[in-house]
């Protein structure tokens, strides 16, 4: 089988994109980890663009290990510049099981996502028990044995936890990510960050994905910190999320939505053989 598809990424979180509105591409969930394999081709996650009657376009989001995922922001973004630069339109929509996100192409390859509320009840993250999402009282450790305890769920299209701890370096998220990941009380697994203030309006973050592992970048994570770190203001406010190729802008408005923005790849045209 061999077929046209395209590679992006926001801030080096990477993306083969896949677009079946004129061609159909059906891939096991062999042939996607395949895809995703760096020893193959190699990306974060792979995106099927489909066809939408109440937007441009919808989209699938499949993990590196062939599981589904239920967002994706910088995925959302780099599909919004892929579809404006197609139809000319610098106002995207895409459907992403059945809820509608807008996205706005600004200049020099900045697109902005309203990423929608985040829901902060632990039936809605989801916990398979109730408990404080703000503490979840969960305990990770640093490479010196220390131990912190604590992990606020919040869910933007999918689960996060977010650990605030006072330096990035002093901890191993190859270790910590897999362990909270799968830990029981998460019925669909989630992802796992830890975030290191550096002021009210700037915190650099690591972030471990379900299903995907570390990643240089996670634009939920990133909205997901945004409102852990604003929780109790959350109206109007602005955070840079920095990780290692670059930051993204976080805004939460008065509705308390969330919008977020950032910078996206060209645009690479690839023929996948499998």
């Amino acid at each position: 089988m061999e077929f046209e598809a395209f590679r992006m990424d926001g801030l080096g979180n990477d993306f083969v994109i896949i677009d079946q509105r004129k061609r159909s591409v059906s891939l096991t969930k062999d042939q996607i980890i395949k895809i995703c394999d760096r020893n193959f081709l190699g990306c974060d996650q792979l995106i099927f663009i489909q066809n939408s009657t109440i937007s441009n376009a919808s989209m699938q989001f499949y993990n590196s290990d062939g599981s589904t995922s239920g967002a994706c922001g910088n995925g959302t973004r780099c599909v919004a510049y892929l579809i404006s630069e197609e139809e000319k339109n610098k106002n995207i929509s895409l459907n992403v099981d059945n809820q509608i996100l807008n996205s706005k192409i600004l200049d020099s390859k900045q697109v902005e996502t309203i990423i929608g509320k985040p829901k902060l009840n632990w039936k809605d993250i989801p916990i398979n028990r109730e408990l404080n999402t703000r503490n979840l009282e969960l305990t990770i450790s640093d490479v010196d044995n220390n131990k912190i305890t604590g992990g606020v769920g919040i869910n933007v299209g999918n689960p996060h936890v977010i650990f605030f701890v006072n330096d990035l370096e002093s901890f191993d998220l190859k270790k910590i990510g897999p362990q909270i990941e799968n830990n029981e009380i998460f019925p669909e697994k989630c992802n796992v960050t830890l975030a290191q203030k550096i002021s009210n309006e700037h915190i650099k973050i690591k972030v471990w994905e379900r299903g995907a592992g570390l990643t240089k970048a996670c634009g939920t994570a990133a909205c997901a910190t945004a409102v852990a770190a604003n929780i109790d203001e959350l109206e109007n406010t602005v955070t840079e999320i920095e990780f290692k190729l670059g930051r993204l802008q976080i805004k939460i408005d008065q509705d308390k939505f969330i919008h977020m923005k950032g910078p996206v790849s060209e645009i690479q045209k690839i023929t996948i053989k499998l």
